[in-house]
């Protein structure tokens, strides 16, 4: 029998169209047409650079196989096609090293989130990919909102979309897709990501609506699509997506929640879940919120009439005028021992959300906080990883 060779593929039903991988992969090995987004078998080194930044893990497979697939082949596909049977393959023949090689890889792409995520074993279970970019549920946009001041250089907006008769299940720390109307010659607009704030019973409690908390970007096209969305707006709406950064639903879980700008939108949702379902619940709320300034930072005014029993507000402003420069980690070094007591909790749960980056000041912080109280964040991080318990979602 011939060698056999290990085919990276993309999984065309997880697949949301969103060519972060094409963008990512230094050697162009990666295509699309107007269905697949596909991988060429005679370009692909497996450096593995685009296996962390798809969102979806729909770019996580493999096959064994005598005769490459064709990107032909692949632009066909509605589905991965199932491993081969390779008889009596010779066992020297399946390039253990190759093997290794990729495994190693793989676990270096994923570490940057802190290993494979795994969803809490509390969490509710998820439903996935039931509106696609082609099939797409239709929502009418109910309300838009401007969340900072008028006057603020950042315009973020909290948008309000109704699903009427379609049924669109979703759970707080999930995200949908949406993909502005392109109006250029260049082709069409890549979907873009955006965590649901709302709770899983709605913005309205008990309504088929979700929220949105968008920024508008100077040259964003599907921001500024959605910032000038008015009410009763359509907008074509794929997901849901992600299956792991999820709330738990244990009541006595305590959830530390630490976020920049629009990264608070999952923590929204998460808030007022408990508020809804379980307001006295003996699990602790801890929210660690960096903006600017107060006119920049989305919710401010909701945030702080929430009451301390449901939620510890630390909110941080690095521009305040007459005072020092202070960011999330620099509040959490100064609440380091309440922190690492939570950490010392098996119940205890964190998530980190916002601009992608602010994760290595939050992890030193952290470093910093166990150092002086008895514990080694590799160590406390691992144990939350592995069952469930710490998440990180920065774009």
């Amino acid at each position: 029998m011939d060698s056999l060779l290990k085919q990276h593929l993309i999984d065309p039903e997880i697949c949301i169209r969103c060519y972060t991988c094409e963008e990512t992969c230094p050697i162009d090995a990666i295509t699309h047409n107007d269905d697949n987004v596909v991988v060429d078998a005679d370009k692909c080194n497996y450096c593995m650079d685009c296996i962390a930044p798809c969102p979806t893990g729909s770019i996580d497979n493999w096959r064994l196989v005598t005769k490459s697939y064709s990107i032909e082949q692949q632009f066909e596909w509605q589905e991965l096609p199932d491993q081969e049977d390779l008889g009596d393959a010779d066992s020297g023949a399946l390039n253990e090293a190759l093997d290794k090689e990729i495994s190693d890889l793989l676990e270096h792409a994923h570490s940057g989130t802190g290993g494979k995520p795994i969803a809490p074993e509390s969490a509710a279970q998820p439903s996935i990919n039931l509106y696609s970019t082609s099939k797409p549920a239709i929502a009418t946009v109910q309300g838009n909102y401007r969340l900072t001041d008028e006057d603020a250089p950042t315009d973020v907006r909290h948008l309000i979309l109704n699903f009427g008769e379609t049924v669109f299940p979703i759970l707080e720390g999930q995200s949908i897709g949406v993909v502005p109307p392109t109006n250029n010659t260049s082709g069409a607009n890549p979907i873009r990501l955006y965590s649901v704030s709302s709770p899983r019973d709605g913005e309205k409690q008990n309504a088929n609506n979700i929220a949105l908390t968008v920024k508008r970007e100077e040259h964003g096209a599907c921001s500024n699509y959605l910032c000038n969305l008015t009410k009763g707006d359509l907008v074509e709406v794929s997901g849901p997506f992600g299956g792991t950064f999820l709330m738990p639903n244990d009541p006595n879980s305590n959830i530390i929640m630490i976020c920049t700008g629009t990264g608070s939108a999952p923590f929204r949702a998460f808030t007022e879940r408990r508020r809804r379902a379980a307001p006295g619940a003996p699990g602790k709320l801890m929210l660690f919120f960096g903006a600017r300034t107060p006119a920049e930072l989305p919710y401010f005014g909701p945030l702080n009439k929430l009451s301390s029993d449901l939620l510890e507000k630390h909110l941080v402003f690095s521009r305040l005028e007459n005072e020092p420069k202070e960011y999330v980690q620099d509040r959490m070094t100064a609440h380091a021992e309440a922190i690492c007591t939570l950490l010392k909790n098996e119940k205890t749960h964190m998530y980190i959300c916002g601009l992608k980056g602010m994760e290595q000041g939050v992890e030193d912080a952290l470093e910093e906080a166990c150092f002086h109280h008895s514990l080694t964040w590799s160590d406390v991080k691992q144990n939350m990883r592995s069952s469930g318990r710490y998440h990180v979602e920065t774009y």
